[in-house]
């Protein structure tokens, strides 16, 4: 029997079978997509696998009843801890009237939820962490009491949007976390040629705040990590950087073609890192998942995936007549 690690950061046996069957979920949904894209039934998937650990390690470490959340577009396991269903999901890839992010118009992967304080992104990379930052300003000033999340891959890092971000929230010292998912490619350019620092985690201190890189491929090294920056923020400390290690395991998007820059070799070594079965291995040393629990969780998850996938596609497109529905003020109303 191996250390209960989980339990040293005050997380029961359910908790973590939680936190493993969000993880499940996201990548069979995800695996599930590209199928859909390959049968040319949905346009586009941008994913998830491999760092799904990193996401639904550092959503748990949230409160996801008042903690606003904006995440970029790969991160389906924080948004389905924070309430957004494997349905709406589906309903979004398939670009459906209901998708709750935007009716359908958007991309998948711009995620957006009122009732679940999910911010709406944009397609421009790491727009979304002023907004964040932004939010943070306003809990300070209302004196609220809650904390804003944002994440971002590594490539990101690079853009004047993170640096005006998050210096801000330094100055201000607002109660936000900014995690950086550094899966080592930003599209086809590698880690080596992004950054001329050996982490990202290292230009936190230009910020005026803590910096960490850990491994993102354990959900407990990752909850562990902002589990202290959440209480840090929460104390009027201020902001955190996180930046979790993670591995891309497909291709960028489906629109990618990782194989011109990426060897056999490369892809096999970081398939041999894939969070999933590591937090399986470690769930079945420490006596919370067996065998028939595993199996009943992968039918369990099936069951759901096969749903949604069904009900989004039965589901109505969006008609054109309601193409400017919601972009503008309507007359006479507040919509």
């Amino acid at each position: 029997m191996t250390n209960n690690r989980h339990e040293e950061l005050g997380l029961s046996n359910e908790d973590v079978l939680h936190m493993y069957e969000t993880m499940l979920t996201a990548r069979r949904l995800d695996e599930r997509m590209w199928l859909l894209n390959r049968a040319g039934k949905i346009p586009f998937v941008i994913s998830c696998q491999g760092q799904e650990a990193a996401q639904v390690g550092a959503a748990y470490a949230l409160d996801k009843d008042k903690d606003y959340i904006a995440p970029y577009y790969r991160d389906m396991g924080v948004v389905l801890h924070f309430g957004m269903t494997p349905k709406e999901l589906m309903l979004s890839a398939f670009a459906k009237a209901e998708d709750p992010n935007s009716g359908g118009r958007q991309m998948p992967g711009h995620f957006g939820q009122k009732k679940n304080r999910i911010l709406t992104g944009s397609s421009p990379v790491t727009t979304q962490l002023p907004h964040a930052v932004g939010v943070a300003l306003a809990a300070k000033i209302k004196k609220k009491d809650f904390i804003t999340f944002v994440t971002l891959g590594e490539g990101s890092s690079n853009q004047g949007d993170f640096h005006e971000g998050a210096n801000f929230a330094g100055v201000h010292k607002l109660p936000t976390i900014i995690m950086v998912e550094n899966n080592k490619y930003a599209i086809s350019v590698p880690i080596e040629k992004q950054l001329a620092c050996e982490h990202v985690s290292d230009r936190a201190i230009g910020y005026g705040m803590p910096g960490v890189t850990v491994d993102g491929t354990d959900p407990l090294e990752v909850y562990k990590v902002m589990k202290e920056a959440a209480d840090r923020a929460r104390s009027g400390e201020g902001p955190s950087l996180v930046e979790t290690i993670c591995y891309r395991l497909t291709a960028h998007s489906s629109d990618d073609d990782h194989r011109a820059y990426r060897s056999d070799e490369d892809l096999k070594a970081e398939r041999e890192k894939d969070p999933i079965p590591r937090f399986a291995a470690y769930l079945k040393e420490t006596g919370v998942l067996d065998e028939e629990t595993e199996k009943a969780l992968e039918e369990k998850v099936k069951k759901v995936v096969n749903e949604a996938t069904d009900y989004a596609e039965a589901a109505p497109y969006a008609k054109p007549e309601d193409a400017l529905k919601y972009v503008y003020a309507e007359k006479g109303g507040d919509e």
